[in-house]
């Protein structure tokens, strides 16, 4: 079940992106705006703010698609445009990647979007950013990884199996990180 700021999220965004003529850019803004809005208002960049975050991608991607934004280009506007938000809150950019990419995964199977599109969007606007911002690219593509892993493994049923081998297919993960990650090696924080 969607929560009330999945819903006004989502309603911020179509309302922000519908008309426009530079659609991503302006997903890319409104997505921003939301991030560092519900930030200050909880007030805290490392605690409860950031656990709005995934709700927050979740309604951002929910609304993009409403406008008929693909899923990727949804997806890796809204994980790569929450990244840079919380960047610019002084907030942890590694955390945000890993909870950008667990409520887009969310926001898409609730949507029935294609999920595999989901996660290559996901894990490849968490590395552009991560990039962007002088962060380490391989540890952003396994920060992703871990959230749509998470994603999937609340989701469960075929979902699991999905973003598993969507997983294999995203260039933008390194084979190793991958296969730590399958095998469960890795933490999942």
């Amino acid at each position: 079940m969607l929560s009330k700021l999945v819903d006004e999220v989502s309603d911020a965004v179509v309302a922000a992106v519908k008309g426009t003529s530079d659609v991503l850019s302006a997903l890319r803004g409104a997505v921003k705006t939301q991030v560092t809005g519900v930030m200050k208002d909880v007030g805290d960049v490392t605690g409860g703010g950031m656990g709005a975050v995934s709700d927050t991608v979740a309604g951002a991607v929910k609304g993009a698609t409403k406008v008929g934004v693909s899923i990727v280009d949804a997806v890796k506007t809204t994980v790569g445009s929450a990244v840079g938000g919380v960047a610019d809150m002084g907030g942890d950019v590694m955390d945000a990647v890993t909870k950008s990419a667990h409520g887009a995964v969310k926001a898409v199977v609730d949507v029935g979007g294609d999920v595999a599109e989901a996660v290559k969007g996901a894990v490849e606007g968490a590395v552009e950013t991560a990039g962007n911002l002088g962060q380490d690219t391989s540890e952003a593509a396994r920060k992703a990884a871990v959230g749509v892993l998470k994603a999937a493994d609340e989701v469960g049923g075929d979902t699991v199996m999905t973003v598993k081998n969507a997983l294999k297919n995203v260039a933008a993960l390194p084979k190793e990180v991958l296969d730590s990650l399958l095998k469960g090696n890795e933490d999942k924080a």
